[in-house]
């Protein structure tokens, strides 16, 4: 079974809203596991959004990357930049796949002009994480 990470930098929305749709897609046929460089907690945010989409992530926690340093990931996935740049060395094969979603934390504006770029986002992180799963485990 393949063992995945999600690597943002808090834990909080991005790397969360990943976890929710790869286990969602993958089912169990891989291991997901999110973490950040830093742990801000769950963002009510984030799993009201994916509620909106079926999936619910409120059990979830945030993780710091030191928590997983004894597992050996086949795939590392950062979907933010601060991430990539600050992600420890893996002594491991984990093929490294980067891609750098905004973060609708920082959206500003009315609620619904904020819950519009959850949407955005949500949307977006799950063609990434649908395409991902369809590429790299399914046979």
């Amino acid at each position: 079974m393949k063992k995945i990470l999600v690597l943002c930098t808090g834990n909080s929305c991005r790397s969360q809203i990943a976890e929710g749709y790869l286990r969602y897609f993958a089912g169990d046929i891989a291991e997901i596991y999110s973490a950040g460089i830093e742990t801000h907690g769950v963002n009510p945010k984030a799993i009201e959004i994916m509620k909106h989409d079926g999936i619910d992530i409120s059990a979830h926690t945030s993780n710091n990357i030191n928590e997983y340093t004894d597992i050996d990931f086949d795939f590392v996935i950062t979907v933010c930049d601060n991430a990539k740049e600050s992600c420890p060395y893996f002594p491991s094969k984990a093929i490294k796949l980067h891609y750098a979603f905004p973060d609708p934390a920082k959206a500003v504006g009315t609620e619904e002009q904020v819950m519009e770029q959850f949407r955005e986002v949500r949307e977006m992180i799950r063609r990434y994480v649908r395409n991902f799963v369809n590429e790299n485990l399914r046979f």
